[in-house]
């Protein structure tokens, strides 16, 4: 049986579809654009996009009773593989200061990503 996830330190799902879903041994998250979720904003800065992005992420996750270190996939969705390198380098400052491995990935280049974000990430979780 699965559980929703909800947490007001990530931004409430802009669309009919939830945060994120507890499956007891997984954890899978909604793609999460780099809204602030005390803010409604956020930054035009390419790095910045992916880190908001990744803190997102990482309060769904810890809303499950989870870690950073317990992400096992991630997928990056990016407006422009130009930027790959600062997004590269802001996931990995994101996963090395929360003291994880680094998951499996995928990153991939779309045409349009809500809000006209740059960045969007979704993760995959494991209890251990």
């Amino acid at each position: 049986m699965s559980h929703i996830i909800n947490t007001d330190k990530a931004p409430a799902a802009i669309g009919p579809y939830v945060q994120g879903v507890d499956l007891g041994s997984m954890i899978i998250t909604s793609g999460q654009i780099p809204i602030d979720p005390k803010t409604g904003e956020f930054p035009v800065d390419v790095a910045a996009q992916a880190r908001q992005s990744l803190e997102n992420v990482k309060a769904i996750v810890e809303a499950a009773g989870l870690k950073v270190a317990d992400i096992v996939k991630t997928t990056v969705f990016v407006k422009d593989l130009n930027d790959f390198g600062t997004v590269n380098a802001a996931y990995e400052d994101f996963f090395n200061e929360n003291n994880a491995t680094f998951p499996a990935r995928s990153c991939v280049e779309v045409a349009r990503l809500p809000k006209d974000a740059k960045v969007e990430i979704e993760v995959i979780a494991v209890r251990r």
